[in-house]
């Protein structure tokens, strides 16, 4: 499969805040709108994004706070329905009647709420590693809601990397992603100051969210999902998306495949000649 080359930047004006995106392939080709997964951004698709170029015009999204898009105003949360509403302002922005969503991770769940709010507008919806938003069973529930309102507003000083190296560094140790993977995700991450480089994303992301919907409230927005969708899944299953809940949560969408593929949480950027290979032959 022929690879295409640099991504172009490109700004997206929408009423409260400007969001960035990284685009590939020409622009009269079916649309394909990437998201990414929480603290990622744009750079997570470098890999894959080129290999559907031939086929998609792929407009990766920075979600608000992330990469070099603009944070949320002060005193705004980065709650999931913000996300929703920026993706579908973004989509009326680009003037997207109708179009492909990708969404790994964070922006898989995100992707499953916009193709639930707004079917008539998805072609297809395509899934790394998630499928709806985090829910809840209620067990940590009171907890949670404790932890999330004690917690201060973020004013800690930014930490500062004497080098992007560093700062790969630091995501590969506390996430385990090899460097590799992750530095076309570092290398957008970051901006540089002073005596080195600190993150661009919010420090507000990082907050607890006080409440998360019930998991039969995630189950009731699945099934409003009319698209054509496809589920690709980590082989050993990720520690929290565990098989049980996953397989009943698909069972919730009318058309659907799940496909496993063995590898970290990144697929994506682990196995990006055969992500690009699931993505294309659903066709």
């Amino acid at each position: 499969m022929s690879v295409a080359g640099l991504p172009r930047e490109r700004r997206i004006t929408l009423p409260a805040l400007s969001l960035a995106a990284q685009c590939w392939g020409g622009e009269r080709l079916p649309p394909l709108l990437a998201l990414h997964g929480w603290l990622d951004n744009a750079g997570s698709f470098a890999r894959l994004a080129p290999r559907l170029a031939a086929y998609h015009h792929v407009i990766a999204l920075d979600l608000p706070g992330h990469g070099h898009s603009d944070h949320l105003a002060e005193g705004a949360s980065y709650h999931w329905p913000e996300y929703v509403r920026a993706v579908l302002a973004a989509a009326d922005a680009l003037e997207l009647a109708r179009y492909t969503l990708l969404g790994h991770s964070l922006g898989a769940g995100i992707a499953s709420m916009v193709a639930a709010a707004r079917p008539e507008r998805i072609d297809r919806l395509w899934l790394i590693e998630g499928l709806g938003l985090l829910g809840d069973d209620g067990t940590h529930t009171l907890q949670r809601f404790r932890d999330a309102l004690a917690t201060e507003p973020n004013g800690k000083r930014l930490r500062t990397f004497a080098s992007i190296d560093q700062a790969i560094s630091a995501r590969t140790l506390a996430t385990g992603l090899p460097a590799d993977q992750a530095r076309p995700i570092i290398e957008r991450a970051v901006r540089t100051v002073d005596g080195g480089w600190q993150w661009r994303s919010d420090p507000r992301i990082n907050r607890l969210t006080p409440m998360r919907l019930a998991e039969s409230q995630v189950h009731a927005l699945l099934a409003g999902i009319e698209a054509p969708t496809r589920l690709l899944l980590a082989e050993p299953a990720t520690s929290y998306l565990p098989s049980g809940p996953m397989q009943r949560r698909a069972a919730c969408v009318r058309d659907i495949r799940v496909s496993h593929m063995t590898g970290g949480h990144h697929l994506h950027l682990e196995h990006a000649e055969a992500v690009a290979e699931w993505a294309l032959g659903q066709e």
